[in-house]
């Protein structure tokens, strides 16, 4: 064979005859697939402080850190479902010193008059176990929920406002019987807690259609599209199915209805058909 470099001993370059023209490529050692990292809830989580707009105390709430959970999918009923976290259990806000609560975005400040059928109603008698984890457990953050809805009430808040807290503690449940598995052992738990479920959905809607009748403006944040397709969603799933086929009839004729929500109601319309050939 041909020496390629033959010669260049003369130039003074011998080092070089017999070196390979192309080198070899370097051997990598082949390593399995990585395994995903698994992100805990108690990642996801961090305290947030806040002052109580009843007797002024210092608390912390356990909030999830934005940007850190990845979202799965969304219910039919507006419930949004993250991976690794139920975000639904941290979204009220306790005061264990004198037992005022609500939900987040209703925490805020009240004129003395309210405050005071709090302390009146709720901090003469109120006792509170703090759960000392990493996060909460659906047990403790049911707890949270009705002493959410039980200051609504004290305080004499909107009826949209205890119909959300209704819904999300439905939210709740839902995510507290997914949780569970389905074994013999636990299922009369699973029962009762889809059955809550079922008792709260039920009072969303009918708190929800009272505040349609007497509130102006957004309710909780929804325009009328949305909070008219979120009573549709409670109707059928009370099983009231005429009043959600002309909420549905309603939105899909309505020019100002988006697109992606005409998608979700011919979703529910066909489910509606179904129900309706029963």
């Amino acid at each position: 064979m041909t020496d390629l470099f033959s010669g260049l001993s003369s130039m003074g370059l011998g080092n070089i005859e017999k070196m390979d023209l192309f080198e070899k490529p370097k051997e990598v050692s082949v390593e399995g697939p990585k395994k995903p990292i698994v992100v805990e809830e108690k990642d996801i989580l961090f305290d947030k402080g806040f002052e109580c707009p009843v007797c002024d105390s210092k608390i912390t709430a356990k909030n999830m850190k934005t940007g850190k959970a990845k979202m799965s999918h969304q219910d039919m009923d507006l419930r949004t479902v993250f991976e690794g976290i139920d975000i639904t259990k941290y979204d009220v806000i306790v005061c264990p010193v004198c037992g005022y609560a609500a939900l987040t975005r209703f925490h805020k400040p009240m004129s003395p008059g309210t405050a005071r059928l709090i302390k009146d109603n709720i901090s003469v008698n109120f006792r509170w176990e703090e759960e000392n984890k990493e996060t909460y457990s659906y047990e403790f953050a049911f707890k949270r929920y009705q002493l959410a809805l039980a200051n609504a009430m004290v305080r004499k808040a909107k009826d949209s406002e205890k119909a959300f807290i209704c819904l999300k503690t439905a939210w709740l449940m839902r995510g507290w019987n997914e949780s569970m598995e389905a074994t013999p052992e636990n299922a009369d738990m699973k029962k009762q807690i889809q059955a809550q479920e079922q008792a709260y959905l039920k009072n969303a809607f009918d708190g929800f259609m009272s505040a349609v009748g007497s509130e102006s403006g957004q309710i909780c944040g929804m325009d009328a599209n949305t909070i008219d397709y979120l009573l549709a969603v409670l109707a059928y799933e009370n099983k009231q199915f005429e009043t959600s086929s002309k909420l549905v009839a309603k939105l899909l004729t309505n020019p100002s209805t988006p697109s992606k929500t005409k998608d979700k109601l011919r979703d529910l319309k066909d489910k509606l058909l179904e129900e309706l050939k029963k």
